[in-house]
């Protein structure tokens, strides 16, 4: 578009000018791959665009609106540039409504909270970079996957523009972003282009028999440019995916790089500085970054970033402004990473913690080494041992890593500890927790894990185990693989000795701590619905955190029990 003033720009962050194409034919049948904004808007930046004098390389667009980008369109191009055609026309001239993912401007956001918008029953999953993912759609309340089968351009297209982006770029079959778990809900979607939601195209209901996992389908979205990129960079590095962070600040004529406080930053802040610069995920986010030479920036900018994860860049983080307050002082100590296109999920088998799960009146006797270890409640360091006995919740986990990268612990071998009493080596000091909470959220009995060996127990049909933990050897979680452990091992449990009768909610956190990147944490939380009658426990209605939907989620644990397990 012509040359606006910067209050002009920022009024309208994204916006689309095609001031090569001439506005005089056919235009109006552009596709209706854009939402306009008003008119008014429109004819302003058609008399910016008239001011300057342009060479027109195309005209005569035709498009009926189905297709996916304008190159599909039947176009007209002249031979040559030339200023002197498109008699009393202009520059085309379009304006974009930005999606709800770029709507930055504090003008934008209040005029999309004065809408009322219901829940989104279309979201991506598993992509390094926005816009990119695999397709899961809302039905019944449920989150589930789209079988690839003729899945095309016109159908991602929709999908990215019912969410907020431009047309597609890319549309992806053979679960290229990934694996999902649980329900697949379409098959055959064709679409036409045009329509405003992707249940409005035509679509098969299917059952499980109809398509496996193997064949999720996935979209690139085509993104307007923001630029956040150019606000950050790597230095030091090996390569162009690792260096410490180095942020651009101030204004027009006083900008100036600078570095990052390493206090607090972790594997968030890093996949938000991973996503900003392009890179995907993040491996690591890394406090001290000594043995990166910094060259000439040691002046430190930004301090106390906290990020969500979710954010587009790190000025979108909580951080202290222009207030510096780091507890360690130099450039040793400042923020770092080393990103990655391709990321671990890790996903825990819900249905088999319903079906497993059971109560045990164990004998303080036979839980001296868990005592060790940890795992009892702390009432049990005033017992009487080794009289008497310990109730626990115990059931068994599989824990699958669905993502594109092996999930691997963040310590090498040479900082794993050894437990003589379990004859094992822990690579994380916390894999999972365990917890009961009440209904409003108040936790009444904990149980944490660390990792007593990461291993591959089952694979995929066409997956070869890569991670065996027998003489010391290497830990993780290949890719279409599971880690089992059963019930029936130490710490497998919740010491509920002193929960009193009552509802609760059963909640087993992955990675708690997010000690290791993975491309999605939302779906790291299993929660089930728990009545204790101080004898019997029911529990029922297991799901990923971010299985149902949000009103769902409200109200799952309202749902009556489906089964009943006797102590034994």
């Amino acid at each position: 578009m012509g040359g606006g003033s910067l209050e002009e720009q920022d009024l309208f962050p994204v916006v689309a000018s095609l001031t090569f194409i001439s506005a005089k034919q056919d235009f109006g049948r552009l596709p209706d791959l854009f939402q306009l904004q008003n008119p008014l808007i429109l004819s302003f930046q058609r008399l910016l665009a008239q001011r300057q004098q342009h060479s027109f390389g195309l005209h005569g667009v035709a498009c009926v609106g189905t297709e996916a980008h304008l190159s599909l369109c039947s176009l007209e191009f002249y031979r040559a540039n030339d200023t002197t055609r498109c008699p009393g026309g202009a520059p085309a001239v379009v304006s974009c409504v930005p999606g709800p993912l770029y709507a930055a401007s504090s003008g934008q956001r209040k005029q999309q909270q004065s809408k009322p918008q219901g829940e989104t029953r279309v979201r991506l999953k598993g992509g390094a970079h926005p816009g990119e993912g695999r397709v899961e759609v809302l039905k019944a309340s449920t989150w589930g996957t789209i079988c690839d089968r003729k899945w095309d351009l016109q159908a991602a297209s929709v999908v990215c523009r019912e969410l907020g982006f431009g047309s597609a770029r890319e549309a992806l079959s053979g679960a290229r972003m990934g694996q999902g778990m649980g329900a697949i809900h379409l098959s055959e979607v064709r679409c036409s282009g045009q329509e405003p939601s992707l249940w409005k195209c035509p679509h098969k209901n299917i059952t499980a028999e109809d398509c496996s996992h193997s064949q999720d389908a996935g979209v690139r979205c085509n993104l307007p440019y923001t630029g956040v990129e150019t606000k950050i960079r790597l230095s030091g590095g090996r390569s162009q995916h690792e260096g410490r962070v180095e942020v651009q600040i101030g204004g027009p004529g006083s900008l100036r790089w600078g570095l990052i406080c390493g206090d607090d930053w972790g594997t968030l802040e890093a996949m938000v500085a991973c996503r900003q610069l392009g890179l995907g995920y993040a491996n690591h986010g890394l406090q001290e970054t000594w043995y990166w030479d910094s060259g000439n920036i040691t002046e430190v900018v930004m301090s106390g970033v906290r990020c969500t994860g979710s954010e587009l860049s790190l000025d979108q983080c909580a951080h202290h402004g222009t207030h510096i307050a780091c507890k360690r002082t130099g450039t040793r100590f400042t923020a770092g990473v080393i990103c990655s296109e391709t990321a671990s999920d890790l996903l825990l088998h819900s249905a088999l913690v319903q079906e497993t799960a059971y109560i045990e009146d164990r004998p303080l006797h036979m839980l001296y080494c868990a005592a060790e270890e940890n795992c009892l409640a702390r009432s049990a360091r005033s017992a009487n041992w080794p009289y008497g006995h310990r109730r626990l919740l115990r059931f068994s986990s599989q824990i699958h890593n669905l993502g594109r990268a092996d999930f691997r612990p963040k310590a090498g071998r040479h900082s794993w500890v050894w437990h003589e009493c379990h004859g094992h080596y822990h690579s994380m000091d916390i894999f999972t927790h365990y917890d009961i909470l009440t209904p409003n959220g108040t936790k009444v009995a904990e149980g944490h894990k660390a990792s007593f060996c990461l291993e591959d127990t089952e694979c995929q049909e066409d997956v070869s185990k890569r991670y065996e933990c027998a003489n010391f050897g290497e830990q993780g979680i290949t890719v279409g693989c599971w880690d089992l452990y059963r019930h029936d091992i130490d710490c497998q449990w919740i010491d509920i000795t002193d929960v009193k009768p009552g509802n609760y909610i059963l909640q087993v956190v992955i990675n708690p701590n997010f000690e290791v990147a993975e491309s999605d944490f939302t779906n790291n939380a299993m929660k089930c619905n728990c009545k204790y009658d101080g004898h019997r426990i029911w529990v029922h209605n297991c799901h990923i955190g971010d299985a149902f939907s949000e009103e769902a989620n409200r109200r799952f644990e309202r749902y009556p029990g489906q089964t009943s397990n006797q102590v034994i």
